[in-house]
């Protein structure tokens, strides 16, 4: 059933007021009045009607409010270094349809694309990937971050994949945790990998340094790799 994200619900309607999904409900999907739409606003997935239908607004009536079963019970965060062209959408894409909470992109010394700010379209995607996944909360695309402006302090678990780590793994530390997280933040590098200063200071602020596998992984790969374990092993 086609998804569309909103912020004007009401008691008993909603209004969709964004272009680009009054667009696509009219001209890509071509709903009409009576037709049965599902909308979520980031706590909530509602089955609705379309009511009425113009070029400024649709307006739906909420036939069943359901909770949200769709989200995990656990905050998990990723910061990925930013990568090359499509890769970042593609993670971006993928993260969201994991279900990860917060993406954080951020600076390493080896990331070959240098930016100050996130890209717009990086919401966009994450939006549309949302509700391509029948998810319920939008995951969030914080702004660029230097490595050392993160917050991990903030986390009860940090996890850094690293090509060089031979004897911690990521399923060993998951599985030997005495008590369950509420928030776990996941760091992944950049095409070229984090350079050793860069551990060392990850090391020195609580990060657990792991492996992944034998197998060398592209940092897009890694990113979606991560996510989907730890994601597992909570689910």
């Amino acid at each position: 059933m086609l998804s569309v994200l909103v912020t004007e619900v009401y008691d008993e309607y909603i209004l969709v007021i964004d272009i680009n999904d009054i667009n696509h409900i009219k001209n890509v999907f071509r709903k009409e009045k009576g037709d049965l739409v599902r909308a979520v606003d980031g706590s909530n997935e509602y089955l609705c009607e379309i009511e009425e239908i113009n070029e400024k607004e649709i307006k739906l009536k909420i036939i069943e409010k359901k909770a949200d079963k769709f989200s995990l019970d656990i905050e998990l965060d990723a910061a990925i270094s930013i990568l090359k062209g499509d890769k970042m959408d593609l993670t971006i894409q993928k993260l969201t349809e994991l279900g990860i909470n917060k993406i954080i992109p951020i600076s390493v010394k080896r990331c070959i694309v240098k930016l100050d700010k996130k890209k717009d379209r990086w919401d966009t995607i994450s939006k549309e990937a949302l509700k391509q996944c029948q998810g319920v909360v939008p995951t969030v695309v914080d702004e660029i971050k230097k490595i050392d402006n993160l917050n991990l302090k903030d986390y009860d678990l940090v996890l850094v994949p690293y090509e060089n780590e031979e004897e911690v793994f990521l399923k060993n530390i998951l599985r030997n945790l005495e008590v369950k997280p509420s928030k776990i933040l996941y760091i992944i590098g950049a095409e070229g990998g984090f350079e050793k200063e860069e551990i060392d200071f990850l090391k020195s602020q609580g990060a657990k340094i792991i492996s992944l596998g034998r197998r060398i992984l592209r940092a897009e790969t890694a990113a979606i790799v991560t996510g989907g374990v730890i994601i597992n092993e909570f689910l």
